[in-house]
């Protein structure tokens, strides 16, 4: 007979770490987690929680960090205390990144270096740390946030080193899940579009780009953080257990057209 599914979801015992955890797509991931009985450890760049608890509101058992993992040396302290508090990590959510559009002909190195640091190179260190630590405890799972930018040259913004960026990401995810399959590291990454979080608000308020998005989208709406988080906590969770290298996408259908 089979087991129950539902209880393939769970995460109880496990400890999960969650980039850019304080807000939009990182925030719901942690609720999601939280109710799926994991521990959490959170950290963001610019916040400071001194009870990350009252973050989240529904007793789960949640430290805050706040670090910028622009570094191989800021990412690998953060996964080190996670691993000096909790003595392991099963799963990594690679979520911490930024949003940046603009002509090429005016983009500077300032602006082209921040965007892969956050959304590129973060995602590497974290994972190359974390892998680390899994390897020695006998497997575990990242999730890394990508984006439907990877995929196709969304209109009409002009965006060239984000777009840049998530389409790393995504073939990051297919190379780790690759090296690390025998390790019992499973390696996937969810494709957002539009959803309703700070990094798109401001798009969908303007005349030019919001109904366009919408037009451009099937389902003619913006996604929910809580649509995202439940694909992540799919792909973290023994939900997925066959399932290793791949994107995806959750769009209301952008990319498909």
């Amino acid at each position: 007979m089979a087991g129950n599914v539902l209880e393939k979801f769970r995460l109880d015992g496990k400890v999960a770490l969650i980039t850019g955890g304080t807000r939009g797509i990182g925030l719901a991931t942690a609720h999601a987690f939280g109710q799926a009985g994991a521990k959490l450890y959170l950290s963001a760049r610019r916040e400071q929680y001194e009870d990350a608890g009252a973050l989240l509101g529904a007793g789960y058992d949640v430290t805050f960090y706040g670090v910028d993992l622009a570094t191989r040396a800021a990412a690998k302290s953060l996964v080190e205390r996670v691993v000096g508090d909790a003595g392991r990590i099963d799963v990594l959510v690679n979520n911490a990144g930024i949003g940046t559009a603009g002509d090429t002909a005016d983009f500077t190195e300032e602006d082209w270096r921040a965007t892969m640091a956050t959304n590129v190179d973060a995602v590497f260190w974290c994972s190359q740390a974390a892998v680390a630590s899994m390897r020695r405890t006998g497997g575990g799972t990242i999730v890394n946030v990508g984006s439907m930018s990877g995929i196709v040259s969304n209109i009409p913004q002009n965006q060239v080193a984000y777009n840049s960026s998530k389409a790393a990401v995504h073939m990051m995810t297919k190379s780790l899940a690759s090296e690390f399959a025998l390790d019992k590291i499973r390696v996937n990454a969810v494709a957002p579009g539009y959803i309703d979080t700070d990094m798109s608000r401001e798009g969908m308020a303007n005349p030019a780009r919001g109904p366009m998005w919408l037009d451009m989208t099937p389902m003619r709406r913006v996604g929910q953080p809580e649509e995202v988080a439940a694909a992540v906590l799919f792909l973290a969770s023994d939900a997925s257990s066959f399932v290793t290298g791949e994107t995806l996408v959750i769009d209301g259908g952008y990319t498909i057209r």
